[in-house]
């Protein structure tokens, strides 16, 4: 990818470069995961731990994780979420209710998982899939593309 510009910060240090993702705001790039609330479920304790890491160090506030559908959907009711991320498999049950549920009220979602796109319900098969495993970069062009409305 090519540089498309920097700015500099307050301190007189360059700032990182421009992305696709990037939006101007009053002189100032405007980050999409900077302080959004990301719904996490995935049911295995290490693959939910890391994620939560990986988007915490993008700047997210980690909603849950949940480790159930029934979690995940009670949290729904009582969190603002801005995305999710959700593994395909919970514990044997899909999470397509939680999708379902996300896509209702027009909060957007990828789905991280091992399956690929062919796991996938036939009604989100148009959904972004982060293949598990996945780099930290590839996490966050699938979130931030999904959060604009983009499909990677």
């Amino acid at each position: 990818m090519r540089q498309l510009g920097s700015s500099w910060t307050a301190t007189g240090q360059p700032s990182s470069p421009s992305s696709p993702f990037s939006q101007v705001r009053g002189g100032r790039r405007a980050d999409p995961l900077r302080d959004a609330r990301i719904l996490v479920v995935e049911d295995e304790f290490l693959v939910a731990a890391l994620l939560q890491d990986r988007l915490e160090a993008l700047g997210c506030d980690v909603v849950g994780p949940a480790s159930t559908v029934s979690e995940a959907l009670e949290l729904l009711h009582v969190e603002p979420v801005d995305a999710a991320v959700l593994d395909v498999n919970i514990n044997g049950e899909k999470v397509f209710p939680v999708a379902d549920a996300l896509g209702e009220r027009g909060i957007p979602f990828i789905f991280a998982t091992a399956y690929g796109a062919a796991g996938l319900a036939d009604r989100h098969a148009e959904r972004a899939v982060l293949d598990k495993p996945y780099q930290e970069r590839a996490l966050e062009h699938a979130l931030k593309a999904a959060m604009m409305g983009r499909r990677t």
